[in-house]
């Protein structure tokens, strides 16, 4: 009898450190108010991230470039450059699961006869009016991109970003910053 009374006893400890665990997580990030997902599609340069597995393959020049698809959803091509510069692409689809939250996009890079597998959050935090910056994250902040219209931002822009990362609880020191010289020379 001893022994289920000590079987009940861990078994509450490990509940209630569970929920201790759970009830420290920080919330989810917030998401901007309003997407208008017409002048959000496009090509964007990726200025800094937290790498996926795709990601950490790239070494410079990762751009994401996002198409809507007559069916509604949206196709989003991802390209890179590895270390010895041969170019890397992956493509997924993307779609907004709640038209009542266009900022939180489901993202898929796997497919089954056309069903995207494994979707992903793809949250947008921060969007500058002009849409020509864009912070995008995750609930867990696990992931996380800063993508511009232009290879290069200017330092208000920066001081914006960092702030909006600040409030939506994610620290600087997580990204790294994207080498996007081999797109300077080229027209935006």
């Amino acid at each position: 009898m001893a022994e289920h009374g000590a079987l009940w006893v861990i078994v509450g400890l490990v509940a209630c450190g569970l929920v201790a665990l759970w009830a420290t997580r920080p919330a989810p990030p917030g998401v901007v108010a309003e997407l208008d997902l017409s002048r959000f599609l496009g090509r964007w340069y990726a200025l800094a991230h937290i790498p996926t597995s795709f990601e950490r393959g790239c070494a410079h020049g990762t751009t994401a470039t996002y198409v809507l698809l007559p069916n509604g959803q949206i196709e989003v091509l991802n390209e890179c450059y590895d270390a010895q510069g041969k170019k890397r692409v992956a493509r997924g689809r993307a779609w907004i699961p709640n038209p009542q939250e266009p900022a939180k996009l489901k993202v898929s890079f796997v497919s089954l006869f056309g069903i995207p597998l494994f979707a992903g959050d793809y949250w947008v935090i921060e969007l500058a009016p002009d849409y020509s910056y864009a912070v995008v994250g995750h609930p867990t902040r696990r992931y996380g991109w800063i993508l511009s219209r232009t290879p290069k931002l200017d330092e208000a822009a920066w001081a914006r970003i960092k702030a909006a990362l600040a409030r939506a609880g994610y620290r600087w020191e997580q990204f790294v910053l994207i080498d996007q010289s081999v797109h300077l020379g080229a027209k935006s």
